[in-house]
């Protein structure tokens, strides 16, 4: 009996061990683009900050440039959870909810202040929940930064853009604004479009400074036009399984880090707009060309009646609350 009662408390001791140190939680965090832009500062940050604070609970590997999923293909493996957060730009979002469809506006904010404005008012907030019916949850917004075009000739009207090929991301949106001005929108994954500008296999694209100075598509573009027609932002998001799973106290430490990663990174990345920008000058590489208000008139004049065409699928009360925030 005494050796039956030891036996007892010893297994007793070796389960509790076992649970005391249950290993933490994993979290990956896919994302396409390098770690030096505002998205992969911004995952790091987040890393860092939930080993530091939260070491026995979770663990966070960041897979920055597609090293496991496309934009295209991560929303579909986080619902498989084989992936557990990511930060496509809101485009990416378009067959979970038609309401972020609103951020591809082309010359809906004037600036990046203004889509800060909107995304922490009553309407951008709740935009956040719209993808909870698709098993999705959006945790908050990251900037990148205001889109520029990029092509292998001068565009200074919508007329320079006429018959020219320019990359897309996978929106029906970015799809009309090109052909707005005449252009050919093609949808293509963002880690091919360097090749694509090498080989003139497309005769353009439109991006942040950040992405086209890290992703070096100036080399390969002799101009660009600083329209600052739309706005790169990502949203931050996870499953609602995963996260729904999670202990309260440790969903809540988690949120956490991740607002102050977020806000570490939109700093970045008004940092890096101005910055990157003056690196593709200094390197003499692209021509950066500045529209006067005549012409760039002209390109508002031809890409905003896209917002009629979309006003019935993103909602004009929506649309409203947004070209407000202006104000």
């Amino acid at each position: 009996m005494r050796i039956l009662s030891a036996a007892v408390a010893s297994l007793a001791l070796t389960v509790g061990a076992q649970v005391a140190t249950a290993a933490p939680v994993e979290l990956k965090f896919s994302h396409v683009v390098a770690e030096n832009t505002p998205k992969g500062q911004m995952a790091i940050k987040f890393r860092d900050l939930v080993a530091e604070r939260m070491a026995d609970d979770v663990v966070v590997k960041v897979f920055p440039n597609s090293q496991l999923f496309g934009d295209n293909k991560v929303l579909e493996a986080m619902l498989l959870g084989d992936v557990q957060m990511a930060a496509p730009s809101l485009s990416k979002f378009q067959k979970y909810t038609t309401s972020l469809q609103l951020f591809d506006l082309p010359f809906l904010f004037k600036d990046m202040e203004a889509v800060e404005r909107f995304q922490q008012s009553d309407a951008g907030q709740k935009l956040l929940g719209s993808l909870e019916s698709k098993g999705l949850v959006g945790l908050g917004y990251l900037h990148n930064g205001m889109k520029q075009l990029s092509a292998s000739e001068a565009l200074r009207t919508p007329a320079d853009a006429s018959g020219k090929k320019f990359r897309i991301m996978t929106s029906d949106v970015l799809q009309a604004q090109f052909e707005a001005v005449e252009a050919v929108p093609l949808k293509k994954p963002f880690s091919e479009v360097f090749t694509l500008l090498q080989t003139k296999a497309i005769d353009g694209q439109e991006n942040t400074w950040s992405n086209i100075y890290s992703k070096k598509f100036f080399e390969v573009q002799p101009y660009i036009t600083e329209s600052n027609h739309g706005v790169l932002d990502y949203l931050v998001v996870t499953s609602a399984e995963f996260w729904k799973g999670l202990d309260d106290d440790v969903r809540t430490e988690l949120k956490k880090a991740l607002d102050e990663a977020i806000a570490h990174g939109n700093k970045i990345a008004a940092e890096k707009a101005d910055a990157d920008k003056q690196a593709i000058i200094d390197s003499g590489r692209s021509e950066v060309i500045s529209l006067t208000d005549a012409e760039r008139q002209q390109w508002v004049e031809a890409m905003k009646p896209v917002w009629k065409q979309f006003e019935g699928e993103i909602g004009a009360d929506l649309i409203d609350a947004a070209a407000a925030s202006n104000n």
